[in-house]
């Protein structure tokens, strides 16, 4: 994957805009799936654990620096138990809000200002840096459909490309599907949650919870093309 510092979150937010357009990728299912990275990440570092199903804070002081992770940590520290799957929608905004900002500050995406209809102001973000998004794709789509066996795929790697495939965002139409990408999805998941004891669930969860929501999304888009 290019770019190594990138966080998770910030590499699916990055996936998930289109080099082809360079539009911006602001929609539920966007949100939904960098909530989903941002919880990943925390869990991966061990500052997010799980507690019978909850999503819990390890202590009241740990911190990341990277604000969009700690501001998530601070939510969740600050709110009523919830577990994995609620916590990938539940204000999910916030965290895409957070992180696209970071992308702007580091010079990845670009912040225009408009005025809608001549008067209201508004803030268009568009790919800046073109070439990383096309390699992030490109990264993606190799560990998914590429031969390289999953336990040599870095966690990292792995989980930017299973939440992808959950959300069917910046990776090949279909990717997971058929019994032998439904495999693939299976060990790259494990791969991502091998990190320490309990990922494993907390990953399959939190891709669970991508996956019912993007299948909602498009169950309800066709319900209104129809």
């Amino acid at each position: 994957m290019p770019d190594g510092p990138l966080s998770l979150p910030a590499r699916l937010c990055l996936l998930a805009w289109d080099p082809a357009r360079s539009g911006a990728a602001d929609t539920a299912r966007v949100h939904h799936l960098v909530r989903a990275g941002a919880l990943t990440e925390l869990a991966r570092h061990g500052l997010l654990t799980d507690d019978d199903g909850i999503a819990t804070p390890a202590d009241l002081d740990s911190r990341t620096g990277d604000a969009a992770l700690d501001g998530l940590l601070e939510l969740v520290r600050e709110s009523l138990p919830h577990g994995w799957r609620t916590w990938v929608r539940l204000h999910a905004r916030v965290t895409f809000d957070a992180v696209r900002e970071q992308l702007v500050a580091e010079g990845y995406l670009r912040a225009e200002k408009r005025r809608v209809l001549g008067v209201f102001p508004s803030v268009d973000h568009t790919l800046a840096r073109v070439a990383v998004a096309r390699a992030l794709r490109e990264d993606a789509r190799r560990v998914l459909e590429g031969p390289l066996p999953a336990g040599e795929v870095s966690e990292r790697d792995a989980a930017v490309a299973a939440l992808a495939a959950a959300a069917g965002l910046g990776v090949p139409a279909g990717a997971g599907s058929g019994a032998r990408g439904r495999d693939r999805i299976t060990e790259l998941t494990g791969r991502c949650g091998a990190a320490a004891p309990g990922m494993r669930k907390i990953v399959g969860e939190v891709w669970d919870a991508v996956s019912a929501e993007t299948a909602q999304a498009s169950a309800a888009s066709a319900s209104a093309d129809g």
